[in-house]
């Protein structure tokens, strides 16, 4: 059994989802997860379930102390997010929910990097699926670009892996450092499926436009996927230092102003990231434990926020800041569990994100990385701005829409009340998260200085939120679009595209005019020394033509879809 990849359990346990109908498809559903986590649990360190393919050895299952805490939670993730959708009738987004969580542990437990690929591209076609099920013009044209950007790290992996595999003779996923082309390239794959800056859009694009319950389950697997790739293979390099606090700031500025709550989540996801990122660009055993101990962390008071959120919207048909206020009213249970993951992402003492987080610091601190500190103390007290505050704010207080409505229904609040207590459980008693860690923990986190340090902060920060609020200064929740770098290939694109055919078009004209008259004078010649020419005389026009257009059409549709 120990050769069975545990993702399998998921993937193989979804095929038959469509077959069943009611309480036994709900059932069954919560079952798989669970079997999963105790299979994992079971696993013994090890490489198993080795297989020869094309000259190299396969290994998919790999199991040691970091592949297995990433299993934990993603199984963990994958009940959180079937219990909250459990009322979903459409099972296509509940089968493609269940294939995208499996390829991700199952490539978490691959240890080589021809499999690490499979389970990579299999995360991207399935995940499309969460986002496209909401089934509006804007979730298609979302998912299509999600898919190509995802498919296309998907294909530089690849193109990485051969590189490296031409150089070394080896695919074994373990540490790779920059150390070569292939590797860099591995690097940049990485790099786009964790959202580095400039590479980062497809996430605020994608995650708010998919279903209630996808948006739950794309917080939890994609990224953190490539937080693990990082810190399995580049560990201690030092380019990530900068990356991540590039990631931590920039976030910011966005979130404040955007009034689309769940992409406010979106792009605070981007600036949790960053403190992982960061973590792995320090490399040592303090940073790489808060790394992991912070994606664990993160993944439970993100699907937390995501799952408020999206019971907001799914009972106002609104997540816009603008349009709500006052539903502590209505939904005073989703309120309350909104703040507890506003509390842990803005790591308040005694929740999950405070026992994470602060290793991070320490470790930067410790390192002698001085400014890389300075900057995560501030991204600390923005996303104290614009998660902990702005959201459970926004939603639930500020002015009263007047909306009134149902509480969220039973399934949505026992997954949030699960996650809930986890955030708090893993806050007070850190412990047990500490001791499945990669290293030996020797840290404290609750010390004065810890503690006071952080309570300082996140009181200056509400003092100037409430500042900012009482004077006016502070961005309002406005109906609008916000610019971010993606206008460079949503609006720059097709619009150079347009450009480019409108200068060269005459001159590609009249060169294919003059080479076709050139040929069919050559032919011509042919045909009256020699007869007919065959093949080649009868339909050189018509496949010149044909391969014009299917040119075009491959053209036109990139443009299109982008």
């Amino acid at each position: 059994m120990s050769s069975f990849s545990p993702g399998l359990i998921l993937m193989l346990g979804a095929l038959a989802v469509p077959l069943l109908r009611g309480h036994v498809r709900s059932l069954y559903m919560l079952w798989l997860p669970i079997a999963g986590l105790l299979y994992t649990i079971s696993l013994e360190p090890g490489v198993y379930g080795q297989i020869e393919f094309l000259g190299y050895t396969l290994e998919l299952v790999r199991v040691d102390s970091l592949s297995k805490i990433f299993g934990y939670i993603f199984f963990g993730a994958a009940a959180l997010g079937v219990l909250f959708g459990l009322k979903e009738q459409d099972t296509v987004p509940q089968t493609a929910a269940l294939i995208y969580a499996g390829g991700a542990i199952s490539a978490v437990f691959a240890g080589d990097l021809i499999s690490l690929f499979v389970f990579w591209e299999l995360t991207a076609i399935s995940s499309v699926f969460l986002i496209w099920a909401r089934r509006t013009e804007r979730s298609y044209r979302a998912g299509m670009r999600y898919l190509i950007i995802q498919v296309g790290s998907g294909v530089i992996l690849l193109a990485g892996l051969i590189i490296h595999a031409a150089d070394t003779g080896s695919i074994a996923f373990g540490y790779l450092g920059l150390s070569s082309p292939g590797t860099a390239l591995i690097l940049v794959a990485f790099g786009i499926k964790c959202a580095f800056p400039l590479l980062h859009n497809w996430l605020q694009d994608a995650y708010p436009e998919a279903t209630v319950g996808g948006t739950v389950w794309l917080s939890a697997f994609t990224t953190k996927l490539a937080v693990y790739a990082l810190a399995r293979g580049y560990p201690g390099t030092e380019m990530l230092i900068w990356i991540g606090v590039t990631m931590t700031a920039f976030p910011i500025f966005f979130a404040v102003i955007e009034n689309d709550l769940r992409r406010v989540l979106a792009y605070s996801l981007n600036n949790q990231l960053g403190f992982m990122v960061t973590g792995i660009g320090i490399g040592t055993e303090m940073a790489l434990n808060g790394t992991v101990a912070h994606a664990f962390s993160h993944i439970l008071y993100k699907a937390l926020l995501f799952m408020s959120m999206g019971a907001v919207l799914y009972r106002t048909g609104t997540i816009k800041g603008s349009e709500l206020g006052g539903l502590y009213k209505s939904m005073p249970w989703t309120a309350g569990f909104c703040i507890v993951g506003a509390a842990s992402i803005s790591a308040f003492p005694l929740f999950s994100g405070f026992i994470s987080k602060s290793m991070i610091l320490t470790a930067a601190a410790s390192e002698g990385y001085f400014f890389t500190w300075l900057v995560l103390l501030f991204a600390s007290a923005g996303v104290f701005h614009h998660s902990g505050i702005k959201i459970p704010f926004f939603a639930f207080f500020a002015h009263d829409s007047g909306i009134r409505c149902k509480e969220a229904p039973w399934n949505m609040l026992a997954a949030m009340a699960i996650a809930a207590f986890m955030c708090i459980a893993i806050g007070v008693y850190p412990g047990p998260l500490y001791a499945i860690l990669p290293f030996p923990v020797d840290f404290a986190p609750y010390t004065t200085a810890h503690v006071i340090t952080q309570l300082q902060l996140l009181l200056f920060s509400a003092l100037a939120f409430t500042w900012l609020q009482r004077t006016g200064l502070y961005p309002p929740e406005l109906r609008s679009v916000n610019l971010d770098f993606d206008i460079v290939y949503r609006k720059g694109l097709p619009a150079f595209a347009r450009g480019f055919v409108r200068i060269f078009g005459p001159i590609d004209r009249e060169a294919r005019r003059a080479a076709l008259g050139a040929f069919g004078r050559v032919v011509h010649q042919i045909y009256r020394h020699h007869g007919p020419a065959g093949a080649l005389a009868r339909t050189a026009n018509a496949g010149n033509m044909v391969f014009w257009m299917i040119v075009m059409l491959a053209g036109y549709l990139v443009i299109y879809f982008i």
